[in-house]
């Protein structure tokens, strides 16, 4: 894994130089910003794999940053803040965030996520790239093609995230099982479970938004109440 380019903007000086550090030391090359303004210069000119973006910068909000670069970009975001309010978090997650981490936090354990996040990425990859049974997926109005993974309804590309993609392509290989959220988090996004609930949640009701003629009264990801999720081709 390691080599892959992270893009670190963080204006505490010494948390930027920490996490740098332990980045680096995993094999990672990373690149900082202390600015928004600095992040989006660096983000115009090179590839970036990650991005690890704090909320509180002192020129450009954290969750404009992130809509920016979801504009250009489907490398893997994630928001580190000190704000624990829980309108905060959703709000980053559903301007484009995959995950976040809450300050104050151990490295280690920021370094672990992204490894996960990473190693989870590439292996999509992987399973996309030998997919050779089915190409096209067609239920109703809901249409995904494993070729290039386009979302369609009624023929019309749905815009969605990396992660809304690879929910719906796990809901689609394992449909009508209950999955709970901690087990939809260790598929989709990895072993820690520090920010699993809210994680998921967004991304299903965001994914919900998309695919689904009543996200209000949901046909395809319907809710087990009690049990969790389950994908309906009933």
């Amino acid at each position: 894994m390691a080599g892959e380019h992270i893009m670190l903007v963080e204006d505490e000086e010494d948390i930027r130089e920490l996490v740098r550090l332990y980045l680096i030391n995993e094999g990672y090359q990373v690149s900082v910003a202390e600015t928004g303004e600095q992040a989006m210069a660096l983000a115009s000119k090179e590839r970036f794999d990650l991005f690890v973006l704090d909320i509180m910068l002192p020129d450009v909000n954290g969750m404009e940053l992130c809509r920016s670069i979801r504009a250009n970009s489907n490398a893997i975001i994630l928001f580190l803040t000190c704000k624990r309010e829980s309108d905060d978090i959703i709000a980053g997650l559903e301007n484009g965030a995959d995950d976040y981490v809450v300050k104050p936090f151990n490295p280690k354990m920021l370094v672990a996520r992204v490894t996960g996040h990473l190693r989870r990425s590439v292996l999509a990859a992987s399973q996309a790239g030998r997919r050779n049974d089915v190409q096209l997926w067609r239920h109703g109005r809901l249409e995904v093609d494993f070729g290039n993974y386009d979302v369609r309804i009624d023929g019309n590309v749905v815009p969605m995230y990396a992660k809304e993609k690879q929910l719906l392509t796990f809901f689609i290989e394992n449909p009508n099982q209950v999955f709970n959220v901690g087990q939809l988090y260790d598929r989709i996004w990895g072993w820690d479970r520090e920010s699993d609930e809210r994680t998921v949640m967004v991304h299903i009701r965001n994914l919900r938004k998309k695919i689904e003629d009543d996200p209000g009264n949901p046909r395809y990801v319907v809710t087990v109440r009690g049990f969790g999720y389950k994908f309906c081709l009933g």
